[in-house]
């Protein structure tokens, strides 16, 4: 008897999930277990938790980390059931908050749960009192106010000053909405070394390297003078921006540019960014430093001594 190929709907669904299908949603589109199983044995489909299958064949070192992070929050939603709502750092991957770290812990809320780890080294969380959700699809994740709350406490400093930024940036919170978020993170472990972040959220930053760097240069004892520089085109018709500037004391600006990865890593990008340098240099009003990913920590060190010179 030939093998069935598995369902387009079922693959159209997994990839709203990130790859992820559980066996429930297997069945609703026609699959019985033991095909679900045949899957499994002949490497079609792998199982990461009970019940729950990635049917992606592309290796998770080669997904970008969005997606990665897009995977945990799904394996914890169908692992622990329809009622099940995404918590945390998983929740603000499902909001699409940027600069959290590579690789997140799967976790989510159920009612009536206790905290406790479970399936597969999944979390699964009490609900918070009077915690607020709202809907990705058919699933339910909390409202971003108490994503941060939950989150940042728990993240590395530079992660959680970058998605303060970064939800500022993206216009999915305003400011008055982060002090909310973070009074609702007062006495959760981890915040007291956060209250600073709260404060130094800034919508300037418009990557989480710009946010990495600039912690970077706060712990140096250098502040940007300014994010976002403008600096007048040399044809006088158009504005540049700098990442980060500091006025020196000869009113020449010292610029920090900030080359992530993902965005400045094609030969175009790098083309575009040589080019963009060449032009801020030739106002003959501004120094340039350049840094990547690589560079951290370190930033803070180099414009240290170049503001000393």
């Amino acid at each position: 008897m030939p093998r069935r190929p598995v369902p387009p709907a079922l693959l159209t669904l997994a990839a709203d999930q990130a790859g992820l299908v559980d066996v429930r949603q297997a069945r609703a589109a026609g699959l019985t277990d033991g095909e679900v199983r045949g899957y499994v044995t002949r490497g079609i489909w792998l199982r990461i938790a009970r019940a729950v299958y990635d049917t992606s064949n592309l290796p998770i070192r080669e997904r970008s980390f969005s997606e990665r992070r897009r995977r945990a929050a799904w394996a914890a939603l169908l692992a622990f059931g329809p009622e099940a709502v995404a918590v945390g750092a998983c929740a603000l991957a499902l909001h699409e908050i940027q600069g959290l770290p590579a690789s997140i812990r799967p976790e989510a809320a159920l009612p009536r749960a206790v905290n406790r780890v479970d399936r597969a080294a999944m979390r699964l969380r009490q609900f918070d009192n009077g915690m607020t959700t709202t809907r990705v699809g058919s699933r339910r994740l909390v409202t971003l106010d108490w994503a941060l709350a939950q989150a940042v406490p728990e993240l590395p400093r530079a992660n959680a000053l970058a998605v303060l930024d970064s939800a500022l940036h993206r216009g999915a919170i305003g400011r008055q909405g982060l002090e909310v978020a973070h009074h609702m993170a007062r006495g959760r472990r981890g915040v007291a070394r956060t209250h600073e972040l709260w404060a130094l959220a800034d919508a300037r930053a418009e990557s989480p390297l710009e946010s990495f760097g600039r912690l970077d240069c706060l712990d140096e004892g250098v502040p940007p003078t300014v994010l976002q520089l403008p600096i007048e085109h040399p044809d006088g018709m158009s504005t540049l921006r700098g990442d980060m500037a500091w006025r020196r004391d000869s009113g020449r600006w010292l610029v920090a540019e900030m080359d992530g990865h993902e965005v400045h890593g094609e030969p175009s990008a790098v083309y575009a960014d040589r080019y963009r340098q060449n032009l801020i240099v030739a106002t003959g009003r501004v120094d340039v430093l350049r840094f990547t990913h690589r560079d951290l920590p370190g930033v803070g060190q180099v414009v240290r001594r170049m503001l000393g010179r």
